[in-house]
């Protein structure tokens, strides 16, 4: 059975970060910022479109039985599954922290330069060690944070497909990497390499299968809107 791995559809802050929700300086303070970023951010008509794509392809790719979804807490996931997936069964589906987008604490919405200003003794990982950068305020690291929680939704998820479910995992960019490093048995470093020269798209689909207890990657989906 599949585990497929979605990155939520194209949101405001996708299509006009440098001209809404990065100012500099920041008008409101982190926690306010996260707040909007969890709440507050939803699709734009893109992202709709896109969302609406993914209810075409993802009864062919997932099929109707069985289905176990889940969702980050964030808006445009959670808003990202209703489109694409309006007929789930009561309870479904479910939402999850371990599929949430990394968390910025204080340094949300933060444009570089002020970050830096900020807090001058991060400006170093932050620039040459993303992966390891740990944002202040109650924030997290891809490294330890957001990979310790795709690795319980791994768990999760391998624990579900053996017994013959196919699990849909509606989340976000960072939260992906984290997941491809792990069910790929790449290191993060290399992921992110390979971002850098083409992020994952927005509701686009990474197919994975449950093959002798391991994961393997088996193909990717990426919408034509």
């Amino acid at each position: 059975m599949p585990l497929l791995v979605i990155r939520h559809a194209e949101s405001v802050e996708n299509a006009d970060k440098y001209n809404g929700f990065y100012q500099d300086p920041r008008p409101y303070s982190g926690a306010a910022a996260h707040a909007i970023s969890r709440t507050i951010v939803g699709l734009t008509p893109r992202g709709f479109r896109q969302a609406q794509w993914l209810a075409e392809v993802l009864p062919q790719l997932a099929g109707s039985e069985l289905l176990h979804v889940y969702t980050s807490t964030y808006r445009r996931a959670i808003d990202t599954a209703a489109i694409a997936l309006p007929a789930l069964p009561d309870g479904w589906p479910r939402q999850t922290a371990l599929l949430d987008e990394q968390h910025y604490g204080d340094a949300t919405y933060m444009t570089k330069r002020e970050l830096y200003d900020s807090y001058p003794a991060l400006a170093e990982d932050r620039r040459l060690r993303k992966h390891v950068w740990t944002a202040p305020g109650g924030g997290e690291s891809l490294a330890e944070g957001v990979l310790s929680r795709a690795a319980e939704f791994a768990a999760l998820a391998q624990a579900e497909l053996q017994g013959a479910r196919t699990v849909v995992a509606f989340t976000h960019q960072t939260a992906a990497v984290a997941l491809r490093s792990l069910l790929e048995t790449c290191t993060l470093p290399e992921i992110l390499a390979e971002e850098r020269k083409g992020k994952m798209p927005n509701a686009a689909i990474l197919h994975y299968e449950l093959r002798d207890g391991r994961f393997t990657r088996t193909g990717t989906t990426t919408p034509p809107i």
